[in-house]
C-alpha cells in the first residue's frame, strides 16, 4: 500500500490552491477549450513487461488491457483517419507511470484512456470508470493503490515520487485547476458505462479515486476498469478475442458519442456490432471474395428499398443486432474502390456513410476484410 511507505505519494512539498491557479499554460487551455476539437488521443494499456498487473488463473491484466487499447486504437484510426492515436505502449513493455502521462502532455492530449482490468474477491463483477478525485470507499481506495504501486517496479524503486503529494487537500486543489476537463472526464466516463451496460456488462458507474496517473494529466483522463480477471467468469470473457473486440467497440462509440457532443453534432451514432450476421442479400452469400459495401442508413423499421431518403441509388439491406442496415456498392476485393464511393456518397449527402466488409455470408471486421481481399 503506498501511504505505508514514507516519502512516497503521502509526504514532501504540499500543493497549495495558490500555486495550482498560477499555473498559466493550464487556465490558456482551459480558456482555448471550447474552440478545440479532438485531435489526439492518447490509449493507455495498464501495467506491461515486468508489471503483469492483476491475474485470474490464467489472464494477465497486462495482456488484456494491451489487446482491447490496440482495438480501441484501430477502431479510432479506422473513422477518424485525422485523429492522431498515439499508445503509451503497443508491445509487451513496461512503462513508467509518470511516463504515461508525460506522453499524453507532450503531444498535448486532447482526451486520455487510461485500459485496466480489476481485482477483488471472486464474486466481484462488472465495470466501472474512475476520474481523478477522492475515493468515497475503501474498496476504491485499495484500486488506486494498487494501481499506483506500479511506481515500485520502476528502476529507482519509486524514489522519483519521493516529495510528490497526494493528500485530500492536493487532490481537491487539482480538481479545481482541472474542472473543466474533470467535466469532460466524466462525460466520457458515463457513456463508457452506458455503452459498456448495453453489453449486458454490471454497471458498476463512475466513480472517483486518487489514480497517479489521472492525477498527473492535463487533459480529460479517465482509467477504465473493464472487469475483474479474478471472478472465473469475468477472466474467460475479458481473455477471448471476440469479447475484447466487443469491449473496444464499445468505448469507441462511447468516444464518437462524447466527439460529437463536443464538437455539437446532433447525430444518431450507430450501436457497436459484435453479433455475426447473416447478410440478406445473396450476392456476398455465394462468393468467396471479400465484398466491400458503403453503409448509409441504419434503422429499427425497416425501410423500402424505393424509398425517397435513398436518392435513387440502389440498396441492399441486411438485418444484425435486431438493426435493418443499408448499403450501397458491390466492391469485390478493392477496398480502395469502395473508400472513392464512401467520399462520392458523403458529398451528394450520406454524410455518415462508411465502408463495411461481407465474407461467405457474414459481416466481418473491416481490418479482417481488407486483409482478407490482399492475400
Amino acid at each position: 500500500m503506498i501511504e505505508k511507505r514514507r516519502g512516497c505519494l503521502g509526504g514532501g512539498i504540499i500543493l497549495t490552491l495558490i500555486t495550482i491557479l498560477s499555473n498559466s499554460p493550464l487556465i490558456a487551455q482551459q480558456d482555448e477549450l471550447s474552440l478545440a476539437t479532438i485531435k489526439t488521443v492518447v490509449i493507455d494499456a495498464g501495467h506491461g513487461g515486468k508489471d503483469p498487473g492483476c491475474h485470474g488463473r490464467f489472464a494477465k491484466e497486462k495482456h488484456v488491457c494491451l489487446s482491447m487499447a490496440l482495438n480501441l486504437g484501430a477502431k479510432i484510426n479506422e473513422f477518424y483517419p485525422s485523429i492522431k492515436v498515439i499508445y503509451t505502449r503497443d508491445t509487451d513493455v513496461f512503462v513508467e507511470l509518470d511516463e504515461r502521462a508525460k506522453i499524453a502532455n507532450r503531444n498535448n492530449a486532447d482526451l486520455f484512456i487510461c485500459i485496466h482490468a480489476n481485482a477483488a474477491s471472486a464474486s466481484a463483477y462488472g465495470t466501472e470508470t474512475y476520474v481523478l478525485g477522492l475515493h468515497r470507499t475503501a474498496s476504491q481506495q485499495k484500486i488506486a493503490e494498487r494501481e499506483n504501486a506500479t511506481i515500485y517496479l520502476e528502476d529507482d524503486g519509486g524514489e522519483k515520487y519521493a516529495e510528490f503529494e497526494m493528500t485530500p487537500d492536493a487532490i481537491i486543489a487539482r480538481q479545481i485547476q482541472l474542472s473543466v476537463f474533470l467535466d469532460q472526464s466524466i462525460s466520457f466516463a458515463s457513456k463508457v458505462q452506458f455503452e459498456f451496460k448495453s453489453l449486458g456488462r454490471f454497471d458498476r458507474g463512475v466513480k472517483q479515486a486518487g489514480f497517479l496517473v489521472l492525477y498527473k494529466t492535463t487533459m480529460p483522463s479517465v482509467l477504465i476498469e473493464t472487469g475483474f480477471l479474478t471472478n472465473p467468469k469475468e477472466e474467460k470473457w475479458l481473455s477471448d478475442s471476440l469479447t475484447q473486440e466487443k469491449m473496444a467497440g464499445a468505448m469507441f462509440t462511447a468516444f464518437k458519442k462524447y466527439k460529437n457532443e463536443l464538437e455539437g453534432i446532433e447525430e444518431q451514432v450507430e450501436p457497436t456490432e459484435y453479433v455475426d450476421p447473416k447478410v440478406v442479400d445473396p450476392i456476398t452469400q455465394v462468393s468467396d471474395k471479400v465484398i466491400f459495401r458503403i453503409q448509409v442508413e441504419t434503422s429499427e423499421k425497416q425501410i423500402p428499398l424505393t424509398s425517397a431518403k435513398f436518392k435513387g441509388q440502389t440498396i441492399f439491406e441486411y438485418l444484425q443486432n435486431g438493426l435493418y442496415k443499408y448499403t450501397v456498392g458491390v466492391y469485390e476485393n478493392d477496398f480502395v474502390e469502395a473508400s472513392k464511393m464512401k467520399t462520392k456518397l458523403r458529398s451528394e449527402g450520406f454524410n455518415h456513410a462508411f465502408v463495411v466488409g461481407f465474407h461467405k455470408g457474414e459481416r466481418i471486421n473491416l481490418q479482417k476484410a481488407i486483409n482478407l481481399a490482399e492475400k
